[in-house]
Parts: structure tokens; C-alpha cells; sequence
């Protein structure tokens, strides 16, 4: 058994997937496995993953197409380290940040925090820097579950970060099931709370990963329905307990969800030619 798995689904994702597969690779000091899943794409990304001779990377295929939750959760069933992360096909992992996050689990024997996650570096299409994310206001260590949940709804945006900045427990998610992607624009954000229902956070304020914009980015796909999707992703979330926020916290929430929403899509506008 692997100390960590790197799942990685992907769908026409040949443009990155070699650099997201080879940043994995290059991590030192972790005995890994990556496990790439590939939703009957049409161009050659199985063919990409299956051409690799380390017998540390298994490229599958789908049977048939699953769509993106189906596809993420395939590939979370496939782990079989004791740690996770989920690395989105068009994005990649920084230098030593395996090893970093995974110390933080090891030394946690009490099992007292849920995930670890990090700083990213947001990218262009063609891999250059354009701004860096984090947690606002955190310096390195733990973060308390309820100081993020409430972080979350009143920035309406997820303040964890993406997949691939985000470390977590197979025995974990095990216990709290699969992806759900009921809003698929917060699909990472929601298991992101369902784990820290069972723990605090970790934070490492050194960017961990990078997050790359892109004309074929999911995020980019859906970007026109973020805020309405937030929106009810917040309804959702306190009607089944999991966040208690106040009143004046739902209406902040909703507010900077829409203001954000704006903000982001002219962001892609200019990122993404």
C-alpha cells in the first residue's frame, strides 16, 4: 500500500496531463502511486497515461462515459494509499509539496485534523504565473473548521482552494462517501466541509500547486452560473447542518458570490483568448 495516491480524471485533458503526471513523478521522499482515469475521452489521453513505464502511474479507462462526478468519484474509489489528492488534469504539483503536506498527517497520530491544504499559483494556458491564492490572513499551522467554514460563506468562494491543493485521509473519505455534484462549480468545496466536520484544517502558506485558467477549464465552462450555484450550495449546506452560519453572514455570502462572480469572469475574459 502506497503512503499517498494522486488521482488524477481526466477528459480530452492531452494538452496537460503529461506536465500534471511528471510534477507527481518528481515529488521526493513519498511512496506514491498515481491512478489516472480517463472518461472515454476522444483524443489521446489514456493513450498518454498508458505509455508511461513507471510502474508507479495506472492509466484506466471508463466502460463509458460518467461525466465529471462520476468520473472523480471512479477515480477516488481507485486509491489505495492512506492519503489522497485529487489533481485535476490541467493543473500540477510544486516541488516538495507531497512531502510537506504528508508530514503534517503523519504527525498528526490523534487524527484531529481533516485535511491539509495550501497556497496555489494561478497559470495561463501556457504555464506562466499570473497570481498567487492562499488563505487570507493565515500564517502556517491549524486552522479551525468552524474559522473556515465561516470564512467560506461570507467570501462566497471557496477559501480551501482547489483539488490539487488539498490533502486528505482514504479512511476519511471513506467514511464520509463519494464527490457530490449537485452544484458542480463547488463540488471540491462541499467534501471539503464534509471533511472538516470530522477535524480542523492544516494550512502551509507556500503555494503547493498551481491552478492553471485555461479554455477548456471546467471553471471556466460553468463560469456564467457560479453565483447562482452558490448561492444554493449555501441553502443546501445549512438546511443539512453542516454550516450554521447567521443571517447577516447568508446575505454577506450571497452578495460577494455574485460580486465575485462578476470579478472572475472578467478575469477569464482577459486570461483566456
Amino acid at each position: 500500500m502506497p503512503t499517498v495516491s494522486v488521482v488524477i480524471p481526466t477528459y480530452n485533458g492531452a494538452r496537460h496531463l503529461r506536465a500534471a503526471i511528471d510534477s507527481v513523478l518528481e515529488q521526493q521522499g513519498v511512496d506514491l502511486e498515481i491512478v489516472v482515469v480517463d472518461d472515454r475521452s476522444s483524443d489521446e489521453s489514456h493513450a498518454i497515461a498508458a505509455q508511461y513505464g513507471d510502474p508507479r502511474v495506472r492509466a484506466e479507462r471508463n466502460e463509458q462515459n460518467l461525466g465529471p462526478e462520476g468520473n472523480w468519484n471512479r477515480a477516488l474509489s481507485m486509491a489505495t494509499g492512506r492519503y489522497v489528492k485529487l489533481l485535476p488534469q490541467d493543473d500540477t504539483l510544486l516541488p516538495g509539496s507531497l512531502a510537506a503536506q504528508v508530514a503534517v498527517l503523519e504527525a498528526d497520530t490523534d487524527r484531529s485534523i481533516a485535511l491539509v491544504f495550501g497556497a496555489r499559483d494561478v497559470i495561463n494556458d501556457a504555464g506562466s504565473r499570473l497570481m498567487s491564492r492562499g488563505y487570507k490572513g493565515a500564517s502556517a499551522g491549524r486552522v479551525k473548521a468552524a474559522d473556515i467554514l465561516r470564512a467560506c460563506v461570507r467570501g462566497g468562494t471557496n477559501m480551501v482552494g482547489e483539488p490539487g491543493a488539498v490533502l486528505f485521509r482514504k479512511a476519511l473519505s471513506d467514511q464520509i462517501g463519494p464527490f457530490n455534484g449537485i452544484q458542480g462549480y463547488v463540488i471540491d468545496l462541499d467534501y471539503w466541509i464534509r471533511l472538516l466536520a470530522h477535524g480542523d484544517a492544516w494550512y502551509i502558506p507556500e503555494p503547493v500547486s498551481t491552478f492553471r485558467i485555461s479554455a477548456g477549464s471546467w471553471s471556466v465552462a460553468i463560469g456564467t452560473s457560479q453565483a447562482r450555484e452558490y448561492r444554493a450550495f449555501l441553502n443546501r449546506m445549512r438546511a443539512a447542518g453542516l454550516i450554521a452560519p447567521s443571517g447577516a453572514d447568508m446575505l454577506r455570502g450571497r452578495i460577494t458570490a455574485s460580486i465575485n462572480n462578476v470579478a472572475r469572469l472578467l478575469f477569464y475574459r482577459l486570461v483566456v483568448r
